[in-house]
């Protein structure tokens, strides 16, 4: 296992990844039996998902280790009860995915509407990253700019057997469920300071308290189940109860391509406690400094983010412009294998969904017990 370094030298980050789980017939199932397989593992809102989380770890090395350890139980766990983990960002064609009974969705049904079907189809992964004393709002920014690095992990192409884009699940949350919430599922512009993200933290809470005020329901019940921080589904947060820069764009993929990921993204994170941020606009005649260099980390502006991102969800990989600019940012396009190329058809039966559901269950499963931290790639640790 790679030598640990001390812990000044990585942000404390953590991973929260979702799967899916199947029999052996490759049918959506619920995770029962799978809970306490290990720490960290938790049941997701809709029935046949299992989320699996890290605690926070100091170097790479240990988020690696824990993740991988972590999955290992609930996979040996699941073997015992003939279940499997499947790391697909959607179903890719499913039969109704119910969610479970609770007043948090109770009140989303009621204020998205028949869109939220959208959003019980997706599974994704949230990288967080501790905030550095007085950058957050840098760190904030960074990540704003990495979100087309989502293209990376993308893991599924089809919703309902129908191939929507080369990331789904980007596209399901960001252009379609929450398409009627003002300021909902779409990536928000950078800040200046903090005070700026809380006054958009806190318009955007009360535009979900009105809008569910709207559909007949009462004050007192939605603020008993969410706050400002829990109602506003963005990909990129500040998230104070953690003391995190939360990112929420990838999708659920392989743990080495996600512990991958982490780390080429913590590693530009990380270069904060040193650099400046600095933020150009599309009149600045110094583009060209985009990425990190020397004592500053240069971003694009705004809509330069928006367009490649857009093109992470259409085009993923294939889009040269967003290759060029991953590479700006130091990214290895070569060490990932995004799944989402795996599954080139255009429509996917009901049958042929499960026999990718249990193909994907094995490269999971080949992903563990072949690349654990002892055999890992090169990490920044």
């Amino acid at each position: 296992m790679p030598q640990t370094v001390p812990s000044r030298d990585q942000i404390r980050r953590s991973i929260e990844v979702e799967y899916w789980v199947i029999d052996e017939d490759g049918r959506l199932v619920e995770p029962e039996g799978l809970v306490d397989a290990s720490p960290g593992a938790e049941r997701e809102f809709v029935r046949p998902m299992l989320e699996v989380k890290t605690t926070p770890c100091e170097t790479t090395a240990q988020l690696e280790a824990e993740l991988f350890e972590r999955v290992q139980r609930v996979l040996d766990r699941a073997r015992e009860l003939d279940k499997r983990l499947v790391p697909l960002a959607t179903p890719l064609n499913a039969e109704e995915v119910r969610e479970l009974p609770s007043e948090r969705t109770r009140i989303q049904n009621a204020v998205v509407g028949t869109d939220f079907e959208y959003v019980r189809h997706c599974a994704g992964t949230h990288l967080h990253f501790e905030q550095l004393p007085g950058r957050k709002v840098d760190q904030l920014n960074t990540l704003i700019a990495m979100d087309p690095a989502l293209a990376l992990v993308n893991s599924a192409r089809h919703f309902r057997g129908q191939p929507v884009a080369n990331g789904a699940r980007s596209k399901l949350y960001r252009w379609l469920a929450y398409d009627g919430l003002p300021n909902q599922g779409v990536l928000w512009p950078y800040v200046e300071d903090a005070a700026e993200w809380e006054g958009r933290l806190d318009r955007c809470y009360e535009a979900f308290v009105q809008s569910s005020l709207d559909v007949g329901l009462d004050r007192a019940t939605v603020e008993d189940s969410f706050e400002p921080e829990s109602a506003v589904w963005t990909p990129v947060q500040l998230r104070s109860e953690f003391g995190t820069v939360e990112w929420r764009s990838p999708d659920t993929a392989l743990p080495s391509q996600i512990v991958r990921l982490a780390d080429d993204i913590g590693s530009i994170v990380e270069q904060l406690r040193d650099a400046d941020v600095v933020i150009h606009d599309e009149t600045d005649p110094d583009l060209g400094a985009i990425g990190p260099g020397g004592d500053t980390v240069g971003l694009p502006p705004f809509q330069t983010v928006v367009d490649h991102t857009e093109a992470a969800i259409r085009d993923g990989l294939d889009s040269r412009a967003l290759r060029s600019y991953l590479g700006t940012f130091g990214f290895d396009l070569s060490a990932y294998e995004p799944l989402s190329g795996a599954i080139e058809q255009e429509t996917v039966t009901v049958s042929e969904a499960r026999d990718r559901r249990l193909a994907q269950a094995d490269r999971l499963e080949r992903d563990i017990g072949g690349s654990g931290p002892s055999n890992s790639v090169s990490r920044r640790v």
